[in-house]
């Protein structure tokens, strides 16, 4: 399940929208509600450490049960922070490589298996869908002979948001519900199929549909991505991220749960503020998921992959260039660009280099990470709470935690 929110992907609703680490000198403090903070390891200079912890804890005070957090500089060294509890009502720590729901943190792994393929000749960019998938985008104003694989990747397709569909209806956004649905796995032609059912919010434009600049979030187009990856291959999505991206970094905590509604240990629960309720749900609990949001990753695992991307080792500089090229997305912050599967926004200020992330959702975990221009420095980091009711103190929390992953990265934080 992918939920693109506001501050990082949209309001619109739901826009729908490791282990081995030893602690050094880790000082615990409790919380009131039993919340222990305070714990910090890594190499580097211990300023900067401690500030990152510090910071961890803001992420906290601003409504998150716990969170991890891992960052990579430039000359290798690592440092990591954690703050909360893994657990409401018990002084567990989070741990500190814990595994969670990138949820559409995930795209960005869809978008550089589609521009392998477009290396290898196998995909084009100006392929339109109805060439790869004939009959599955129509009905109800949808033209799949108007959509390109560039406009799936960038969101400029127009099509339907499945989610909005799924999760817009905020009387089925309810702990019972949530309880009762769990386990369900919807299929990825029965999403699209969904999204189907609705008109587009444009069509683009004949002429020139690549370079389409009108833009929306929509998970819809990932699912069409997964499955033109599918056609392309011969080989499910699955296999896929971990034949072209996960074993050639040696990503072995990264991978598709399948139907599988569990995310192993070590983790953290994660929990969800429902609309109408002020208390939280433990939402760690879900199965579905796919191209457009499924995978589990840690934090490690995601700032290996982040800098591998940004420095060229998972494509060659013509097809990060293409991933590169982006189209005005405000959503994610003033000046901010939505490339393929990657998002740019100066982030760092003024004048000064940006930094390319995307970001994710699942029912009760947020995604947060980014990475500088040339690869050489990432964060990456998983906060265990998500609100629907209180949108204040959501974006409140998501504000802390990009200030802490900015700071991390930007000049004034190295």
């Amino acid at each position: 399940m992918s939920l693109a929110r506001s501050g990082r992907l949209t309001r619109a609703w739901l826009w729908t929208a490791c282990a081995g680490v030893v602690a050094t000198g880790a000082a615990m403090a409790l919380l009131p509600n039993g919340a222990a903070v305070g714990s910090s390891a890594g190499g580097g200079d211990p300023g900067r450490e401690s500030r990152l912890q510090r910071e961890a804890e803001l992420v906290v005070d601003a409504g998150a049960t716990g969170l991890t957090v891992a960052v990579e500089s430039a000359s290798d060294e690592e440092e990591r922070a954690r703050a909360g509890v893994a657990e409401l009502g018990t002084e567990q720590q989070v741990p500190w490589n814990a595994y969670y729901r990138i949820g559409s943190d995930t795209k960005t792994f869809t978008a550089v298996l589609m521009l392998q393929l477009v290396d290898e000749g196998r995909v084009e960019l100006s392929d339109t869908v109805e060439e790869w998938l004939p009959g599955v985008v129509a009905g109800e104003g949808n033209d799949g002979s108007r959509v390109t694989v560039a406009n799936l990747l960038r969101h400029t397709s127009g099509l339907t948001n499945y989610t909005d569909l799924l999760f817009g209806d905020p009387d089925l956004l309810t702990p019972e519900n949530y309880h009762e649905e769990r386990f369900l796995v919807r299929s990825v032609e029965e999403k699209v199929a969904l999204a189907m059912t609705e008109p587009p919010g444009w069509v683009p434009d004949a002429a020139d549909p690549v370079g389409e600049t009108r833009w929306a979030y929509s998970n819809t187009n990932y699912l069409l991505a997964g499955m033109i990856i599918e056609e392309a291959t011969g080989h499910s999505w699955e296999r896929e991220v971990h034949e072209r991206i996960v074993e050639p970094l040696g990503l072995r905590h990264t991978f598709s749960p399948g139907t599988s509604a569990y995310v192993p240990e070590p983790t953290a629960h994660g929990y969800l503020q429902f609309p109408g309720e002020s208390e939280l749900t433990d939402t760690t609990l879900q199965a579905d998921g796919g191209a457009d949001g499924g995978l589990i990753s840690t934090p490690d695992d995601m700032n290996t992959f982040l800098r591998a991307l940004l420095d060229g080792t998972l494509l060659p500089p013509e097809r990060l260039a293409e991933m590169q090229e982006t189209v005005p997305a405000d959503v994610f912050g003033e000046g901010a660009g939505y490339g393929l599967g990657l998002v740019w926004a100066p982030r760092c200020g003024a004048g000064e280099p940006g930094l390319w992330f995307h970001g994710g959702t699942s029912f009760g975990t947020v995604s947060e990470g980014a990475v500088t221009e040339n690869g050489e420095a990432a964060a990456s980091a998983a906060v265990f709470t998500l609100r629907f009711e209180d949108t204040e103190q959501q974006d409140a929390q998501d504000e802390a935690t990009r200030t802490m992953i900015d700071n991390a990265l930007c000049d004034s934080g190295r």
